[in-house]
């Protein structure tokens, strides 16, 4: 268990039954006590499970979203949603480019956030490192290619001289 996190009790509001959520106040890690705003957290374990048409939970961006009243809604289709169903869907919502609409809609569906523990860093993106000194950067920069279009207009001037002087 996380430090200072409860357990939701039996009859709390959520959707499912599950006891692997915590409550904590929006922000707060250790400290669950205050009476803010809470938060259920679901680890990504527990979101596969909700893959059916019965209950279809997705993740957007660590959120967790219980989108199972919107399946006949959706416009492209439930198929869609079922291909996400259960796991992190982000990278196609984004893909798809969904409206600020479609975006505020989400709202609605919002159910919790993905435990800590399960998220994707998204600030560790891959990053190509490239280290060259100036030397090679004005080689490849300028010299190449100089040199590449002396030997194409070269083979041009040659095919030019072939197809004006015929053997």
């Amino acid at each position: 268990r996380r430090p200072g996190a409860e357990l939701p009790s039996e009859g709390s509001a959520g959707a499912g039954s599950s006891g692997s959520r915590w409550r904590c106040k929006m922000g707060e890690q250790t400290d669950c006590a205050d009476n803010g705003p809470e938060v259920n957290y679901f680890s990504m374990e527990e979101v596969k499970t909700h893959d059916k048409s019965k209950s279809t939970w997705l993740v957007i961006h660590d959120k967790v979203y219980d989108v199972t009243k919107f399946l006949e809604e959706h416009p492209g289709g439930e198929e869609v949603l079922f291909e996400q169903a259960g796991g992190d869907a982000t990278e196609s919502f984004e893909d798809v480019g969904h409206s600020s609409d479609a975006r505020e809609m989400l709202k609605q569906y919002f159910i919790g956030e993905l435990d800590l523990a399960d998220r994707k860093n998204e600030n560790s993106k891959d990053v190509l490192i490239t280290t060259s000194s100036s030397h090679s950067s004005w080689w490849t920069n300028w010299l190449i290619p100089a040199f590449a279009a002396g030997v194409i207009g070269l083979m041009y001037r040659l095919y030019l001289f072939e197809t004006r002087n015929p053997s």
